[in-house]
Parts: C-alpha cells; structure tokens; sequence
C-alpha cells in the first residue's frame, strides 16, 4: 500500500492483540494514531512504542467505548492534537465464556454488559466522529473510514456465547445503517475474524479447548491454517485505508471456516 503520512486513526482496544496489530500495521503507512485502552495501560504504552517507532505521532487516551463522554473524549484529543481524524477502527470487545447448551452460564446482564461495548460502543464513536469526518469531505472533499471489527460468531451463530454472538449479529446490521446514514462523507465496513491466535482467546477457551480449536482450524478448514492477529489486521487496514469504492461490506477472515466441511481428497 501506499504511505499516506499525516492521516490519522483511532483504533479502540489497541493495548493487545487486533487492535494493537492494526495501530502498527497503519503507523508503517504514516498514520498517526490514537492508542486506547481501558485498563492495559503497559500494554498499551508497549503499542504506542511501537506506532512511534515507525515514526509517526501518537497519543495515549484511556477511554471505555461504552460510556458516550469517553468516545467523544476519543475525538476531541485526536482533533486537539492534529485537527482531524479520517480513520476510526471499532475493534474494543468483550465477551463471557459461555459452555454450549448451558442455558443458565448467562444473565440478562451479561448481555446487557456485552452489548453496551461491542454495539453500543461502536454507535457511539462513530456519532462522535461523524461531524469531524463530515467537515472534511465537505471542505476538503476528504472521505472518512470507519472499520468494525464483528466476529463469524454474527454469522455462523457459533462463539464464545450467545450474547457475543447477538451482540456481533448486531453489529452487522449497525454497519449496514451507519453505511447507508454516513455515505457519503464516510465508508463503513466490517471485519468478521475466525478463530484468532491470542491470548485472549487462550484464556477463555482453556488450554484444552484452544487447542482442539486451533487444530480443527489446521485440518478442517479449506485454508488450514489458524488466523493471527497480523492476518486480522491486514483486512481491517485494508477497509480504512485502500477499499475506496466498498461499503456497508462484510469481510470473513476466518481459513474459509464459513464454507463448511472440506470436500473429499487424496490429499
């Protein structure tokens, strides 16, 4: 890709993992970039070392997506410290692990918790920024990107839990609206990750279930191969930064799981 020095992004949850991955990946096209965690903050000092290290700007703001005054917190220190902001990738996530057909592992409020970070979040960042983003194409004839970062778990229904699933499924859909709401000033698309190298995922799956997870994704999947952070990330860049004429778009990132069993080969 080309560089695009001067461009900034706020990339949600880049302490760890996607989040962090896609702050480096952007830092090494010449954005700038907002660094934001909640409570990771030594993690999130390593990113924002990293960001820098590729020789862009970076600012640390910590901010909990799903409280309003902290997503316009987001904002308001990225146009403080550079007057614009052309890229926001919605990646912050949460979820509670969830055993199949265990109808009682989750209360109402689980969902409600789940679905105030992975939906409501998103909403309101992207409210946030809609009027800074708007000006730019308005003055500057400059699009705005916005970049969710769902699951397969919206579209396959398998995850994590069910309130991850319908708070993913959710998001979908929020793209499709904020799409068609924002255009034209901003393109909005979506992500779907698969399985994930991650420590996140580690901790909740166990060490047992992680790793028949991740050899199901060696052997079963049409790719075989398990995702990384690194492959996750790549496709959220590419939405914000190159897919000029896409949105309202899902991309699944997941080895081709979404396709289903592999078709019989000698091989």
């Amino acid at each position: 890709m080309a560089k695009q020095k001067g461009k900034v992004a706020i990339v949600t949850g880049s302490a760890t993992g996607l989040g962090a991955a896609a702050a480096v990946q952007l830092a090494d096209l010449g954005w700038n970039i907002v660094v934001n965690y909640t409570r990771s903050k030594a993690e999130a000092e390593e990113t924002l070392a990293a960001v820098t290290a590729k020789g862009v700007e970076a600012i640390l703001v910590q901010a909990d997506v799903g409280e309003d005054a902290d997503c316009r917190k987001l904002v308001a220190a990225a146009t403080a410290k550079w007057g614009r902001v052309d890229g926001v990738i919605n990646n912050a996530g949460t979820t509670k692990f969830q055993q199949q057909g265990d109808l009682d592992g989750v209360q109402a409020e689980d969902f409600e918790r789940i679905n105030r970070v992975n939906v409501v979040g998103p909403y309101q960042l992207s409210r946030a920024v809609f009027p800074v983003m708007k000006k730019q194409w308005e003055e500057k004839g400059e699009r705005g990107s916005i970049v969710n970062i769902s699951s397969i778990a919206g579209v396959m229904g398998v995850g994590s839990s069910i309130p991850y699933m319908c708070s993913k499924g959710a998001l979908n859909t929020l793209t499709l609206a904020l799409a068609k709401w924002l255009a034209p000033a901003v393109r909005v698309n979506t992500v779907c990750p698969g399985f994930i190298q991650s420590r996140w995922l580690l901790g909740g799956m166990g060490e047992d279930g992680y790793a028949k997870a991740k050899a199901y994704q060696e052997t079963s999947t049409p790719l075989r191969q398990a995702g990384t952070t690194d492959q996750m990330a790549e496709a959220a860049v590419f939405f914000l930064t190159s897919a000029s004429n896409v949105t309202g778009e899902f991309m699944m990132v997941d080895s081709g799981m979404h396709l289903g069993g592999l078709p019989m080969r000698g091989r």
